[in-house]
């Protein structure tokens, strides 16, 4: 029996780990401080692996050799200053399964669209008829499917969170769609401790893998162009750019320049006349997408046909409904500031903006003139009032506060002309009013259809 090994948190990846562990030959001890849902206790009792939950024994816990941590589990929670006091390492589920995993890594990270460009990329692996699987934080468990079996790639999305347990990772192929100020509030306010743990997902990438990452004048391109990532370097920007990335060749088309397998320089261009993604942020997320998947091996000759096929992740620009000639839009995944930059500008018509909800250190001046430009109505949502009121009271034609979901959305049938975009897109959390922003779009996609 090897050490003991504790997993805190008994959700998809605690769960995935503490099945990995166990298959692993680790003395597994497992605990929630909530309430573990049945489907991941049935999963540990059927492989007989201990847990607790509604609270931390601590006793046992400092016990441990190994802990891994549920990424939702802040630092300054007591259990983990505890064990940081006593020297215990502390890993992510990415990391412990990276242990045993046999296959190549393409990792994407981002404040913004990374689940989407994470999703395309296994879809463009997947249609070309490579081995591959999807997890992090999208998917399952990669935990548990490294358990299952062995893929040729891997292809995962990553948060911060994630990267913080990071330390011999290390990805073939690394992706940053973008760094904004996201989540401040777990990283003390600073958004430099926030962009260093994006980082991290370089950190251990040699001369033989690739990152790919926005030249757009910030901090991603400026670590791709100072020498601080030692991979191969792609760079997505707007305009054509030297060396290897991809670019906006028209309105319709990327144009890209890449190695292939054995070295020799190709290039691509890309038609999007198809392609199910609007928005210049989706520009951006398939031109990472894209650029991994050659790097994987998918022939240029297949990516036109599988990007047209496409489906998204609910809750990200997802229309919902036309009712009397107004569009109604969810984008409830729209967490921060930036992501509501890139919703905002998706849409030429006029908007009605429903937002709000927990502020992460929000600067509504960033995206002050989008939002005089384009709202015609703003309906402000949950605990984040007077931040948005402070930003815009006064600016807009109409302003109205929602006590709930449902209100807001009948404000919004009330504002809302022919030929208006009503967008949920809220730049703040969801735990004021909802479980999470999964709810919060659901919640709001079931109102206007009945609305219908």
């Amino acid at each position: 029996m090897q050490n003991r090994l504790v997993v805190l948190g008994a959700g998809e990846s605690g769960t995935g780990a503490a099945l990995l562990g166990k298959a692993k030959g680790w003395n597994v001890f497992v605990s929630d401080f909530g309430t573990i849902a049945p489907i991941f206790k049935t999963k540990l009792e059927a492989a007989a692996i201990p847990f607790e939950e509604g609270g931390h024994s601590e006793a046992k816990i400092l016990e441990a050799e190994l802990v891994i941590k549920s990424p939702g589990i802040p630092y300054k929670a007591p259990i983990i200053k505890a064990l940081l006091a006593k020297g215990i390492p502390i890993i992510d589920e990415l990391e412990f399964a990276y242990r045993y995993a046999k296959g190549k890594f393409i990792c994407i990270t981002g404040s913004n669209g990374k689940t989407t460009t994470t999703l395309l990329t296994y879809h463009l692996l997947k249609s070309a008829g490579l081995s591959v699987a999807i997890g992090g934080n999208v998917g399952f468990s990669l935990a548990s499917q490294v358990i299952d079996g062995v893929a040729d790639w891997y292809v995962l999305e990553v948060s911060s969170f994630q990267l913080d347990g990071w330390e011999t990772f290390k990805p073939q192929v690394a992706a940053i769609t973008n760094i904004t100020p996201d989540h401040l509030d777990r990283y003390d306010y600073k958004f430099e401790n926030y962009a260093a743990a994006k980082f991290r997902i370089a950190m251990n990438q040699t001369e033989e893998d690739y990152f790919i990452g926005l030249a757009d004048g910030g901090l991603v391109e400026e670590a791709m162009t100072s020498g601080k990532i030692k991979a191969q370097k792609a760079m997505i920007n707007q305009s054509p750019i030297a060396g290897f990335g991809a670019c906006i060749s028209t309105n319709d088309s990327l144009a890209f320049k890449y190695l292939d397998a054995e070295g020799h320089q190709k290039q691509f261009e890309l038609s999007l006349q198809n392609s199910p993604l609007k928005g210049q942020h989706n520009k951006q997320n398939i031109m990472v997408a894209v650029f991994a998947a050659l790097r994987a091996g998918v022939p240029e000759n297949t990516i036109e046909k599988s990007l047209a096929t496409f489906v998204n992740a609910p809750h990200r620009l997802e229309q919902v409904g036309v009712i009397d000639g107004v569009t109604y839009i969810n984008d409830s995944k729209a967490t921060n500031v930036d992501s509501v930059k890139y919703a905002l500008g998706a849409f030429n018509q006029p908007i009605v903006w429903i937002a709000g909800g927990v502020d992460k250190g929000n600067d509504y001046n960033e995206i002050a003139d989008l939002v005089l430009a384009k709202v015609v109505a703003l309906i402000i949502l949950g605990e984040n009032k007077a931040n948005l009121l402070t930003a815009f009271g006064g600016k807009l034609p109409e302003i109205m506060e929602a006590k709930n979901m449902d209100e807001a959305v009948n404000f919004a049938r009330t504002l809302g002309k022919p030929g208006d975009v009503v967008l949920l897109s809220p730049a703040c959390a969801s735990f004021d009013l909802f479980n999470n922003y999964e709810h919060r779009g659901t919640v709001f996609r079931e109102l206007v259809q009945n609305l219908a």
